[in-house]
């Protein structure tokens, strides 16, 4: 097992240039619905946060409310993957939605991104009604570079789990 100060550079470093996950949350039947996202990943103060800036649709607060813990993959077509199981928040707050939207719209490109000039309807400006921010709080990583699948010298494969098991959802391995 790493440890999260070793597990988090590595996983940003291959999230954010492979840039859009698949982000599945669970249904009231209990089946996974898949998304593609952006998430943004921060590392700060010993703490990874992913901000994901999204359109709170009723599915995704009916799902998120009934069940907070999301899983987020992503791939690359050189066989890199990460992923990150992780509690979800939908978040409503100006201040936040405003520091989401700035960091989208101030990173450089292929990160970032102008949410305005996207085209999606009520996203004119971060207190529009159609927009939202997801935090993502990982309570595992997992790190895989794709030259290990091929038997290269690579890159070791790398897993973070939080220590802490009220942050890990019940019956989690």
């Amino acid at each position: 097992m790493t440890d999260l100060e070793t597990a988090a550079p590595a996983f940003i470093a291959m999230a954010h240039s492979i840039v859009w996950a698949s982000i599945a949350t669970v249904d009231s039947a209990g089946r996974p619905r898949t998304r593609i996202l952006h998430p943004y990943w921060v590392w700060e103060h010993g703490r990874l946060t992913g901000w994901v800036a999204t359109a709170p649709t009723a599915t995704k607060r009916a799902h998120i409310a009934r069940n907070p813990f999301v899983s987020c993959n992503y791939w690359s077509p050189s066989h890199d993957t990460c992923a990150a199981e992780c509690r979800a928040d939908l978040l409503f707050e100006p201040e936040i939605r405003a520091r989401v939207w700035n960091l989208f719209r101030d990173t450089p490109e292929p990160l970032g991104y102008d949410p305005a000039g996207i085209g999606v309807p009520g996203w004119e400006h971060p207190l529009s009604p159609g927009f939202a921010v997801m935090r993502l709080s990982p309570w595992r990583l997992r790190i895989f570079p794709g030259a290990a699948l091929r038997g290269g010298a690579a890159e070791p494969v790398l897993t973070w789990q939080e220590p802490r098991p009220e942050l890990t959802p019940q019956g989690s391995s």
